[in-house]
Order: C-alpha cells, then structure tokens, then sequence
C-alpha cells in the first residue's frame, strides 16, 4: 500500500451503490396456537438461526405481533416462507420499504 496516496472515497461510494439483492423480508407473525419452542425450532432448522438468535426473534414476534426474522432475494426467502407456512405458523414474504 502507497501511504503517499491519498485515499479515494469515490471508490468508496461506488460500493455502496451496488444493490445486494437484499429486497425482500420474511415476516413471522404471532399467533396462539403455536408454542414457543415449536418456533425457535423452525426458526433453527428452516432460516438456519442460532438458538439465542431463533429465541430473541420468537420472544419478540410474540410481544410485536410480527418480526422480520430475515432479508434478502425473494427466491430464497419464497421456499422458507413456504416451509414456515407448512408447519402451520403465519409467514410473509414482503418487499422492503423504501430506506
């Protein structure tokens, strides 16, 4: 590295401008007929969530009414929205608000 260079935020900038793909949101909603522990499991095993991470998004979809448990490209959250939804637990895909 050129320490005599003087460092260029233009390139910087350009980076951030990239779109990451990261346009939609899986919505997990709350409900009473699902247990706690039946959530964090499906959390684990369908968004790959760690157990702490899994339990903060069930305890806070419980206290909200929804959390967005993950982001990204709607084909990759499509199939996991899909898979929530067949273990009879309330999920969306929605696009991303304006930021």
């Amino acid at each position: 590295m050129d320490i005599t260079k003087p460092f260029s935020i233009e390139a910087e900038q350009t980076s951030l401008m990239v779109d990451d793909g990261n346009d939609c949101q899986l919505i997990v909603w709350n409900d009473e007929v699902n247990t706690f522990q039946w959530v964090i499991d499906t959390l684990i095993e369908i968004c790959n969530h760690t157990p702490e991470q899994a339990e903060q998004s069930a305890m806070i979809i419980h206290t909200k009414g929804k959390y967005a448990v993950k982001e990204g490209p709607y084909q990759t959250l499509k199939p996991m929205c899909d898979a929530i939804t067949e273990r009879g637990i309330g999920a969306t895909v929605e696009e991303l608000s304006e930021r």
